[in-house]
């Protein structure tokens, strides 16, 4: 199985870093900018096993677009990747299984972590 991964990230070259590092280690990417973006990919049918999300978007912040989106695809799962040096995961997040272990600091020096994170997400 083909890992479906959508990124949500407002900083273009950091999100195409990502994304090219990840197509090279065979998961299949999408990019929305914002969170709005990202509901309207999934609500047009768009279907991931795994959300990286950035937690300060423009508009919708990470926080409510995981909860959002958790009502649209029960079975995804979540990984926060935030410039934030103080960032906790809040309580209505942790009940979606997101916990420290799911969140990392950008910028990601070695991306070979978020992309074993996926695979242990998913048990690949």
């Amino acid at each position: 199985m083909t890992p479906r991964v959508l990124v949500v990230d407002d900083e273009p070259a950091l999100c195409l870093g990502l994304v090219s590092y990840l197509e090279d280690d065979g998961m299949q990417l999408h990019i929305a900018g914002s969170g709005e973006e990202a509901l309207v990919m999934v609500g047009a049918g768009l279907n991931v096993d795994v959300c990286i999300l950035d937690i300060r978007l423009p508009g919708i912040d990470g926080n409510r677009l995981a909860l959002t989106l958790h009502q649209l695809l029960p079975a995804a799962r979540y990984l926060i990747h935030t410039g934030s040096t103080c960032y906790s995961v809040p309580q209505a997040l942790r009940q979606l299984g997101i916990t420290d272990a799911e969140v990392f600091s950008k910028p990601q020096a070695d991306l070979s972590l978020l992309a074993d994170a996926v695979r242990r997400l998913l048990h690949v």
